[in-house]
């Protein structure tokens, strides 16, 4: 028997693809948003007040991306942007009740999604991988 393969960022690479694409037809199909669209709703709503750029940060992201999500979002009517309070050239994004409805929607897949993750990888396999993705997540390079 051969010896698994040890390229740590191809298959970092793949896994993120597969699961990406697994669960993006999921979210879409009961929610109607990607993954990547989750993410913004969720940090808009763990974060009241936040900024697009605040966002930005949080997802990891260029501005310019953020912006092109935020605007698919807000036409979407899943989020509503609202002028800063003391920066003048700054946005505040805030849910929508649709933009609620949709990760309400969404959580019972995303939990159903991590339970079949944690029946592959074991109890003890799902906690020290979240650790590990956690850690690499958060590498200052």
């Amino acid at each position: 028997m051969s010896e698994p393969d040890q390229r740590l960022f191809f298959l970092l690479q793949r896994a993120a693809h597969r699961l990406r694409t697994a669960v993006d037809r999921r979210c879409l199909a009961v929610a109607h948003v990607t993954t990547a669209q989750l993410g913004a709703l969720y940090a808009v709503r763990d974060r009241p007040g936040i900024t697009q750029q605040e966002l930005a940060r949080v997802l990891g992201l260029r501005e310019s991306a953020v912006t092109a999500l935020v605007g698919r979002l807000t036409a979407a009517n899943l989020l509503h942007k609202q002028a800063h309070p003391r920066e003048h050239r700054a946005v505040v994004l805030e849910l929508t009740d649709a933009g609620t409805a949709a990760l309400n929607a969404a959580e019972p897949e995303v939990d159903r999604f991590n339970a079949e993750l944690r029946a592959l990888l074991g109890d003890d396999g799902f906690v020290r991988t979240a650790e590990a993705l956690h850690r690499l997540a958060y590498w200052e390079i």
